[in-house]
């Protein structure tokens, strides 16, 4: 017997939101001081932080997303057949299949600058790469704002759907 609680999917937060939280809690949880005589590996090491600290927090928040979603082929067909009247079961796919793009595009952004504050020369031009990478990453979340508040649609029906148990054949 497989049971099937809907109810349990965390809230999708808009696009917006999510930045918010991420940026912060990045804010909260790493350090925000640092003074001028720091060496210039410390600047590294304080700035490279908080881009691996704000790619971790959209990697986990976005990966949540994803995993708690039902994959259409795995659940039953009756809920399988239901979503699919309910929501079109492409278009369920696509905004699950832009997620993970993103994910993976914060990821790889987040990589690509952690190789140049590596290298910066100095605490302007570090403090400048951070700030670029974070805005790539919010714009990533801005640009699927829509399939994020597509998907908090799905689950507030989700969670109006039947618990019941069904049995595999």
């Amino acid at each position: 017997m497989v049971q099937y609680n809907f109810k349990k999917v965390t809230v999708v937060p808009n696009g917006k939101d999510l930045i918010d939280i991420i940026l912060s809690r990045n804010q909260r949880q790493t350090p925000t001081v640092f003074h001028k005589d720091y060496a210039i590996s410390r600047l590294h090491t304080f700035y490279m932080r908080k881009v691996k600290y704000t790619q971790q927090n959209f990697h986990e928040k976005l990966s949540t997303i994803i995993d708690e979603f039902p994959s259409l082929d795995d659940i039953h067909p009756f809920y399988g057949n239901l979503l699919h009247v309910l929501y079109n079961k492409d278009h369920y796919k696509l905004a699950l299949g832009q997620i993970n793009t993103a994910r993976n595009l914060i990821g790889k952004i987040s990589k690509d600058y952690l190789k140049l504050l590596k290298y910066g020369d100095s605490l302007d031009r570090c403090k400048c790469l951070k700030v670029a990478a974070l805005g790539c990453m919010c714009t990533v979340i801005k640009r699927i704002g829509p399939s994020l508040a597509y998907l908090e649609q799905i689950r507030q029906h989700m969670a109006w759907l039947p618990s019941a148990a069904a049995s595999r054949l």
